[in-house]
């Protein structure tokens, strides 16, 4: 297939875009480059730079079978400050993207979306029936957009498949994580052991969790690229079918700093702070229909793999 990947200069975007031309896809990214890296594009790919809700219905007359969605504003707190910015990068972005489709008959679309919609849990693991209650600007535009696609999918006849999953972690194939503004646990650990920073703060050590500190589910960027080209091959016409990705484990946060400084062999400094507010204590994500209906299951659960594969990324200062 002629596939468009927006956003494929990112991170998950990236090996997601590597993965397709392994499967033996033709590959176009999309890409205004405000967060991306030209250079992770994978070779093999035409980059076309632009933004997307400008771009899109140029790129896509081209003649496209389906298009993987990644671009988006990310940042929780950012979406606290600035919630236009969300609601006119994302959700705006992606009601043209689709308008795009349409106009182009381009039928088939994986979204990337995200565990954020369902909030504070009542239950974990969290599966796809529970209720979608986001607690932030990020996890509510993002829920808007599948709202969006399976109006669209009803109504047009859109194959379309939204993925959500909490934290990405680890590196494939030379591809990882590069971000200006750094949120992410295991690359803000790695930065200390690197000697970017002096010490990793711990938000609170009296969750009610086994070691007193948050715990979250980690998944392997290349495991997520997997469940990206599976969806887009299962996808059914008028069909929006939406899928929770997870590890099937959580690891607290003393759990991933302790893989980071056996995984690195070096000394990580770290230091309780205060709670932040609105931290739930744990967040996991049920992939039981994935699994079941996808045949989609996690290669790499290991927290010391995961972490390994991020380290070799950083510590060849690509990161």
């Amino acid at each position: 297939m002629k596939l468009l990947v927006t956003g494929g200069a990112g991170y998950v975007g990236s090996v997601c875009a590597a993965r397709l031309l392994e499967a033996g896809h033709q590959v176009v990214v999309l890409d205004d480059l405000s967060t991306g890296h030209a250079d992770a594009v994978p070779e093999g790919c035409r980059l076309v730079t632009g933004d997307v809700a400008e771009r899109a219905g140029e790129v896509l007359a081209e003649g496209f079978d389906g298009v993987l969605h990644f671009a988006a504003k990310s940042l929780v707190a950012e979406s606290m400050r600035d919630p236009a910015r969300y609601w006119h990068g994302n959700v705006l972005t992606s009601v043209r993207l689709l308008d795009a489709m349409r106009e182009h008959g381009v039928t088939r679309i994986v979204f990337s979306s995200t565990a954020a919609v369902y909030g504070q849990p009542e239950s974990v693991p969290i599966t796809e029936e529970a209720p979608t209650r986001p607690t932030n600007p990020y996890g509510a535009t993002k829920l808007a957009i599948d709202h969006a696609i399976t109006s669209y999918a009803t109504a047009y006849g859109l194959a379309a498949t939204s993925l959500r999953y909490f934290n990405v972690a680890g590196a494939h194939d030379g591809l990882g994580e590069r971000h200006t503004v750094e949120t992410h646990l295991i690359p803000i650990v790695l930065e200390a052991a690197r000697g970017l920073r002096e010490q990793v703060h711990i938000a609170g050590d009296d969750w009610p969790t086994p070691d007193g500190t948050c715990v979250r589910d980690y998944i392997h960027v290349r495991d997520l690229a997997e469940a990206h080209v599976l969806a887009l091959e299962k996808s059914l016409p008028g069909n929006h079918r939406i899928y929770n990705l997870g590890n099937g484990t959580g690891f607290s946060v003393r759990q991933v700093i302790d893989a980071c400084r056996d995984v690195t062999g070096r000394r990580i400094p770290a230091e309780v702070a205060e709670r932040r507010l609105g931290d739930p204590a744990t967040l996991v994500a049920s992939s039981e229909r994935a699994q079941q209906e996808l045949g989609w299951y996690p290669q790499r659960r290991e927290i010391e793999e995961i972490v390994r594969d991020a380290w070799e990324f950083v510590r060849d200062d690509r990161g």
